[in-house]
């Protein structure tokens, strides 16, 4: 699998698996992959408007561990988001919630789209990203609303780049 990820969004899964860890989780999820992938890939970062917006998120994802959050904790994850097929990959949903797991999956569906158009097949940090927001019930998506950023516009502002959304 790491052969079809940037080294960004590798970064950013290896410390979302710490960061589960660390918090006492039993799972990675949508919370911990977009705390880790704003912090390791800045083109994801930078897709939040940067600044203020930014700050809040990260100040929310922050506070995750010290009250905001806490109602999280060794609890599963799950929106009732189906688990696509992936073609070609295993995504190791082991130890994964199933919101988590399903965000990583649409982020190789993306990809393998993406790649089918423009010969880029690795999935990045983006992809991942806009996979958060595309599910209205994550964790991710809650912080997303709570720091003033709707999720459905940041997905499209992912999907479309070049459109003001």
């Amino acid at each position: 699998m790491a052969d079809r990820l940037t080294a960004e969004l590798m970064t950013a899964l290896d410390s979302a698996r710490r960061r589960a860890l660390r918090d006492g989780d039993r799972q990675i999820d949508t919370a911990h992959l977009l705390h880790s992938l704003v912090e390791a890939d800045p083109e994801a970062a930078a897709v939040l408007g940067g600044g203020e917006r930014f700050a809040r998120v990260l100040g929310y994802l922050v506070q995750r561990s010290i009250g905001y959050g806490l109602r999280w904790q060794r609890s599963v994850e799950d929106t009732g988001v189906a688990l696509p097929v992936l073609r070609g990959a295993d995504t190791g949903a082991a130890g994964w919630s199933p919101a988590a797991a399903a965000a990583l999956a649409a982020a190789f569906e993306r990809a393998a789209h993406r790649g089918e158009h423009r010969g880029d097949h690795r999935v990045r940090g983006l992809d991942l990203l806009a996979a958060l927001a595309a599910d209205p019930d994550n964790r991710a998506a809650e912080v997303l609303r709570r720091a003033g950023l709707e999720p459905g516009a940041l997905a499209a502002r992912i999907e479309h780049p070049s459109q003001q959304v």
